[in-house]
Order: C-alpha cells, then sequence, then structure tokens
C-alpha cells in the first residue's frame, strides 16, 4: 500500500447534498467543500462524485476542465476516506483496486449505497487496476496508516470491534492485511480517542505516518483546566516510543496541538484534530478551526515533517460539525490509478 505521500493521480470527494446529514447545514458545508476541491486541484485531479452533480459543477465552474472530473453515484454521505477505493500495487507494480466493506463504523448509519461507490467506479472506467472484491472484510481507509514499506499503523479499537470482523482474533486480521495491502508490520495503537468521534478511533485522528521513520501524533495538552480529553490522549506518546521500525529502530515523533474544545449546538464536543491533514503531491492541506494560535502551531509542526512540502490549510469548522475532518472527507488516488 502506497504511503500518501508519494505521488497521487488524484482524490475523491463526495459532495454533500440535501440527503445527506449536511441537509441543515448545506451552504455551509458547500463552501467549505468549495475551497476544500479548488485546493485539491491546485495539486492534483479533483475526483468529486455525487448523485447529481448538477450543483458541484456551478459551483466549481472556474477550476479548468483537465484539473477536475464529476462523477454521478449514489451516497449516503461524505466521508470517501472510509468507503473509497484503497489502492495498492502488487510486486510488479501493477495497479491493485480493493474494495473492501464498509458499514458506517459498525452500524452505527446506513451506508448501503457508499459502500457500492468503488464498484460502481470501476464499472465506468474511471479507476485503472485490477479490481479485487474484499467485501467479505470490513476496513475503512482512515482506519489505516501505510508507509509505502510494509508497515500498517492502526488501533484496535477500531480494527478489532466486534461491530467489524466479529470472530476475528488479532492475527486473523494481521493475516489479511498482509494478504491484501502487503503489510507484514503492523503496528497496533491501544490507547487514544478523540471525544465524539463516531469511527471507535480511526488513527488518522490520532497519529500519522511520515517520511523518515517519522509519526506525527496529537498532544493532550489543553487550554481548558482538567480536560477530559486530555486524560484520553496522554497515553499515545507512551505507547509510540515503545514501537519500532521494522528495521528494529524508534520512530521520530512529533507532537501535534490539540485544537481548543469545539462543539456543536447540543453541546457535544466534536472530533476536532489538526493529524486529519491530507498529503497530495508537493502539499499537505491541512484543517483549521479558527483558532489562529493552535492553526499557526499546527502548520508550523508539520512543516518540520514535510519540510520539502507546502503547507495549504482549509477551513473546516463546518465539516467538523458532521464529527469528520479534512482527510476523511478525501481519498487519493496514487499514481497511474485514475484513467483519463
Amino acid at each position: 500500500m502506497p504511503a500518501e505521500w508519494e505521488r497521487s493521480a488524484g482524490v475523491i470527494v463526495a459532495w454533500p447534498h440535501a440527503d445527506t446529514d449536511w441537509r441543515y447545514m448545506l451552504p455551509q458545508i458547500e463552501d467549505c467543500y468549495v475551497n476544500l476541491v479548488r485546493a485539491i486541484a491546485r495539486h492534483a485531479v479533483a475526483i468529486v462524485i455525487a448523485p447529481n452533480c448538477e450543483r458541484a459543477r456551478a459551483l466549481l465552474a472556474d477550476i479548468p476542465s483537465d484539473r477536475i472530473l464529476f462523477f454521478e453515484v449514489p451516497t449516503n454521505d461524505t466521508w470517501t476516506r472510509d468507503y473509497g477505493v484503497i489502492s495498492t500495487v502488487d510486486g510488479d507494480n501493477n495497479a491493485i483496486l480493493n474494495d473492501f466493506a464498509f458499514n458506517a463504523w459498525g452500524g452505527k448509519f446506513e451506508a448501503a449505497k457508499d459502500n457500492a461507490v468503488t464498484a460502481a467506479m470501476v464499472r465506468a472506467g474511471l479507476l485503472r487496476g485490477r479490481y479485487n472484491d474484499c467485501l467479505d472484510f470490513y476496513l475503512e481507509g482512515g482506519s489505516i496508516e501505510s508507509d509505502g514499506r510494509g508497515t500498517l499503523l492502526t488501533t484496535t479499537s477500531c480494527l478489532l470491534t466486534d461491530t467489524r470482523n466479529a470472530g476475528l482474533t488479532r492475527e486473523q486480521i494481521e493475516q489479511r492485511l498482509e494478504r491484501e495491502l502487503g503489510a507484514h508490520h503492523v503496528l497496533w495503537l491501544e490507547s487514544g480517542a478523540m471525544a465524539g468521534d463516531d469511527t471507535d478511533g480511526h488513527i488518522d485522528t490520532l497519529a500519522r505516518l511520515a517520511p523518515d521513520d517519522t509519526i506525527l501524533y496529537v498532544g493532550s495538552r489543553s487550554s481548558m483546566p482538567n480536560d477530559p480529553q486530555s486524560a484520553l490522549l496522554a497515553q499515545i506518546p507512551e505507547e509510540l516510543a515503545r514501537m519500532r521500525t521494522a528495521e528494529g529502530n524508534p520512530f521520530n515523533l512529533i507532537e501535534l496541538p490539540l485544537p481548543d474544545p469545539i462543539y456543536d449546538d447540543e453541546g457535544m464536543r466534536l472530533p476536532a484534530t489538526y493529524a486529519n491533514y491530507l498529503v497530495v503531491n508537493e502539499a499537505v492541506l491541512m484543517p483549521t478551526y479558527n483558532q489562529p494560535l493552535n492553526d499557526d502551531l499546527a502548520a508550523k509542526t508539520l512543516r518540520v515533517a514535510f519540510p520539502n512540502h507546502v503547507i495549504e490549510t482549509v477551513d473546516c469548522q463546518a465539516l467538523i460539525q458532521q464529527h469528520g475532518s479534512l482527510h476523511c472527507a478525501t481519498m487519493q488516488l496514487p499514481e497511474n490509478f485514475l484513467c483519463l
């Protein structure tokens, strides 16, 4: 499974529409998606999917036609990271399109339409590669991080939950990850969770693999006294410090700031995190939350891990209202995986 910082051909996003949970705030989330798609299109082809693309076409008309594709397909929601194709290459560098089952994070929401998106894109000839039917196994893209060399970082709270692949042991799941994704070195994070997270602890909210055997992780320091979120995150650096690369070396650990608490209209804390960034070719697209000090510190921190990338920010105050952020809303396609 290629690392996210390897070359990408395009990035898939699903346009929010009135039949999604975004209905009550559609203008605000559309503004967010306009900015997100424009940022993607500066660095790769943006693939916009929706049941009806007319609205998205109108709002994105300023993007050059060679930088954007539209594909009409039914969708339940917008979290393409978790139902989009998971791309791998075989020993001869041939593209493989892995279609894993998606049940909306353990059956929490309706997901039948989202679960059918990858197969629909393959049938339409948008994706290049051999289709691999993995629909007997539940796996979300946000639950795994790859270094491109066979190391995979994930969480026990997500992959070992009974609502995904009940009855399978950790060893059996590792065997499946090795078979489908070439993961011969699986690292399990057992600590940490973001309040308000529907995913049961996706790794892309907590810790991210980066070049040069680096892991960026969400720190636990909070501006709120006695913040319960801090207690949930405090064990992460200790656990990461005990992990080793496939060669037996410790990782370089870099702490990202913890955003100040953000709440929805009902007072529920939302899982805002700067770990939910997207690497797309020469850029890192980073979510911001209208917290100038934290936003700026997060951008400076990412520059340390990605010194050869430009850090671009996208205001994700609207996106976080449905308990996800920038990385959750995108799925990259490696170079040569997109039919143009």
